[in-house]
């Protein structure tokens, strides 16, 4: 098995993450990496690839990721699509208010890169609608799964509501809120199959991006060629 290292001098590419198991299908383990140029003094990295090194061959694939810098870049190996043979899934953090997070999944059967996973397109299909409703009320719509939540706001305390309804539990006037772009992605084998599901974590807020009213909880399972809903669940925060 070979082993290829890259200069540290700042400015060149540099290992920032790295795992092993077998991308390619042909049994032999791989060693999969995320190279990119770390900041002077920081902990930004910038210029985030993905590199798989075929195990047999010793040959480099290079593969450029759209949005590449971010903070604390990671590789998880696991299968998603039930063909045995690993995916890979990467996680970098944006360092931006909301917990926000870059992922993205590559399969690369017979050294071909295929993208499983956007959170781009993940974002963009995945829309929600949060409104303040009379007595103390959220209601939260996934417009996806065209599914309704509701959410008790009493807990959050008379400085609170009293911002937003008059004594009789009425509002004072429409308030919206909204749901935050993906933050957590976490794979999870729920069935215990050795296949893995996706956990997608996404804030619910309120007013404002710091007043957090719960979590949206997506499961997602993928179904011929894609990545679709398997489960929904709303959590909420314990007074």
């Amino acid at each position: 098995m070979h082993h290829y290292y890259f200069m540290v001098n700042i400015g060149d590419p540099r290992i920032v993450s790295f795992a092993q198991g077998d991308v390619t299908g042909d049994g032999i383990t791989d060693n999969v990496y995320l190279t990119g140029i770390r900041t002077q003094d920081s902990p930004f990295i910038q210029d985030i690839t993905l590199v798989v090194q075929d195990g047999s061959k010793g040959s480099m694939t290079h593969i450029p990721l759209r949005d590449n810098a971010g903070y604390n870049p990671r590789l998880f190996l696991g299968d998603f699509t039930a063909n045995r043979i690993n995916d890979i899934l990467i996680s970098i953090d944006t360092g931006g208010s909301g917990a926000i997070m870059y992922h993205y999944m590559y399969s690369f059967v017979n050294n071909t890169p295929q993208l499983l996973f956007d959170y781009n397109l993940y974002n963009e299909a995945y829309k929600y609608e949060v409104t303040y409703k009379d007595n103390y009320k959220v209601e939260v719509i996934s417009k996806v799964n065209n599914s309704k939540y509701t959410i008790d706001l009493s807990y959050k305390g008379a400085d609170y509501l009293s911002e937003i309804y008059d004594e009789n539990g009425k509002l004072k006037k429409p308030i919206s809120g909204f749901v935050n772009p993906l933050s957590g992605l976490y794979p999870v084998d729920f069935d215990y199959n050795q296949v893995y599901e996706l956990l997608a974590y996404q804030k619910i807020a309120g007013k404002y991006n710091a007043d957090a009213l719960g979590y949206i909880l997506n499961i997602l399972v993928w179904r011929e060629n894609k990545f679709i809903l398997g489960n929904q669940n709303v959590a909420i925060f314990g007074s």
